[in-house]
């Protein structure tokens, strides 16, 4: 059973910066590959950010050079870095392991102007 739990979500301002959190159990995690998606107020959800498990990394369009996806395996810990949010980056952050289907109950960013 793949438990995800996500983390690191709240209210900041426009410009500013969070970290979101993605704890792994239950799945041999190094050799996985990881997704960051959101789900925004517009009910559209979007990939933002993937990691293969090598390092490897894709972002979409819209928050390339802002977002950085990372991963600890020791701590089967997947991470993305959020820079120079804006407002339009609120919405529900999801974890996902696309090899088993699995995703995170995910956690609200708020990005006020």
């Amino acid at each position: 059973q793949v438990e995800l739990v996500e983390s690191g979500g709240g209210l900041v301002q426009a410009g500013g910066s969070l970290r979101l959190t993605c704890a792994a159990s239950g799945v041999a995690f190094s050799i996985d590959a990881m997704a960051w998606y959101r789900q925004l107020p517009r009910n559209q959800r979007e990939r933002v950010a993937f990691i293969t498990s090598g390092g490897g990394t894709n972002y979409a369009d819209s928050v390339k050079g802002r977002f950085t996806i990372s991963r600890d395996n020791a701590k089967n810990t997947v991470y993305l870095q959020m820079n120079s949010l804006k407002p339009d980056d609120t919405g529900v952050y999801f974890c996902n392991m696309p090899s088993t289907g699995s995703w995170g109950h995910g956690t609200q960013v708020t990005v006020s102007s």
